[in-house]
């Protein structure tokens, strides 16, 4: 009677084991399976967007020769629907989304796309960078210019801010082909009530903020780095 209670008990608890290690597997694989899906996708649209955007060079390149040669085209209408500053459209689509630009880290070994902050959510938050500040301003224009992402713990979007140091590079990439490099000089951790690093004054200079959340969730980590000139 004993040894049957025993064998039952002994059952049940190798039962609850066998579905603990069948769960943490899918987990597990779920989330390598994610990891890679949005690698590849992201880095399939960063590419496509700076392909896209590179053709605004030859644009602003003709417009200067046209200029010399022709003074009295009419270059507005010419180039009416070609993006030459930070601000357009640059009509490259990401899982639904707007592709505004494209953010490069070394240091931490990431590249991906920018979304617009119109389209700002939990869901574009969830598979991008997004431009939290200001609204209705393109990348890489004077001010400070916040970019928020995801900190999954497993190496992708803002996951290894942490290890960024003072002197680190963070390239941007907006619609008119400008890729501008900005040098990390600050980072500090604040609570996730704290918004006052948004608004800031650059002093007339372009800078940029990256925000995501500590490790534990409880607080914002904060990095700066302004234009290297």
């Amino acid at each position: 009677m004993f040894n049957n209670k025993y064998s039952k008990t002994l059952t049940v608890i190798l039962i609850i084991v066998i579905i603990g290690i069948v769960g943490l597997l899918i987990f597990l694989g779920i989330d390598v399976y994610r990891k890679y899906y949005i690698q590849q996708a992201s880095g399939d649209a960063a590419e496509e967007f700076k392909n896209k955007v590179s053709q605004n060079d030859v644009v602003e390149e003709n417009t200067t020769i046209l200029n010399d040669l022709e003074p009295n085209i009419d270059l507005n209408t010419l180039y009416q629907n070609q993006t030459t500053t930070g601000t357009g459209d640059s009509g490259v689509k990401y899982m639904g989304y707007d592709v505004i630009g494209t953010i490069e880290i070394p240091a931490t070994d990431i590249e991906y796309p920018i979304i617009p902050d119109d389209q700002a959510s939990i869901n574009s938050l969830n598979v991008a960078i997004v431009m939290l500040y200001p609204s209705n301003i393109g990348l890489n224009e004077v001010g400070n210019t916040v970019l928020a992402g995801h900190n999954y713990r497993n190496g992708t979007f803002f996951a290894n801010n942490k290890r960024l140091q003072d002197g680190d590079k963070i390239y941007i990439t907006d619609t008119s082909g400008r890729r501008v490099t900005y040098e990390v000089y600050n980072k500090y951790e604040t609570s996730t009530s704290d918004s006052e690093y948004m608004n800031r004054d650059t002093k007339g200079k372009r800078e940029i903020s990256l925000t995501t959340c500590t490790d534990d969730t409880k607080g914002r980590l904060i990095i700066w780095a302004r234009e290297v000139e």
